[in-house]
């Protein structure tokens, strides 16, 4: 049985103007840029009252980052596909599959990933966040490293966190040249390239 209560109207008017106040941010972000953007643009274009809004949060950084943990999710998702390979190739399938979907999704969400770069270099509390974002998926690859090195697909004389980390500043970086279309070689190239430099070096 679904005991679950129904929202009561002051708390679904709370959600309501949260997301209005995240809907205006977001466009108003994108439109103007990070430094550009002002809590009172976002508040005017969120049709809210300011003492309303700042309940919510207390600056455009908190609200920023609030965005940007909705987007790294997304991510997220790719760095937590089901990771079990029992065969080299079957690694390589799967790393690959991974590096595509984060790659592609870099070039999906650029518009949004171009008002993160710029709000990194301008916002320390961002600047930190993207720091334990990184820290979070670190983590994650880490886990996916040390179990091909217990499934004896992996080399056990290599430092986990260590390739862990080196993996993931390799996509990172690839991810921001596609984001600024800064990368002269074709996608594809990337995927295949990065693929094989990572199952090469790690599998036996």
């Amino acid at each position: 049985m679904n005991t679950d209560k129904p929202l009561s109207q002051r708390k679904l008017q709370a959600l309501q103007t949260r997301e209005k106040l995240l809907t205006a941010g977001q466009e108003t972000f994108l439109s103007n840029g990070f430094q550009k953007t002002t809590i009172s643009q976002i508040i005017k274009k969120a049709q809210t009252g300011y003492g309303t809004a700042y309940v919510y949060f207390r600056n455009k950084d908190e609200l920023f980052i609030y965005l940007m943990e909705e987007l790294m999710n997304k991510f997220y998702t790719i760095a937590e596909l089901p990771f079990e390979p029992i065969t080299h190739e079957e690694a390589r399938s799967l790393i690959r599959n991974q590096v595509q979907q984060f790659l592609q999704l870099s070039i999906k969400e650029k518009a949004m990933m171009t008002v993160i770069q710029e709000a990194k270099g301008i916002s320390p509390s961002v600047q930190e966040k993207w720091s334990n974002i990184r820290e979070r998926f670190i983590s994650r690859i880490t886990i996916d490293v040390q179990y091909a090195q217990a499934a004896n697909l992996a080399k056990k004389s290599l430092n986990p966190h260590l390739v862990a980390r080196g993996w993931f500043y390799a996509n990172e970086m690839f991810m921001w040249e596609l984001v600024h279309n800064e990368n002269h070689y074709s996608i594809d190239d990337v995927i295949k390239n990065m693929t094989q430099m990572y199952v090469e070096g790690l599998y036996h």
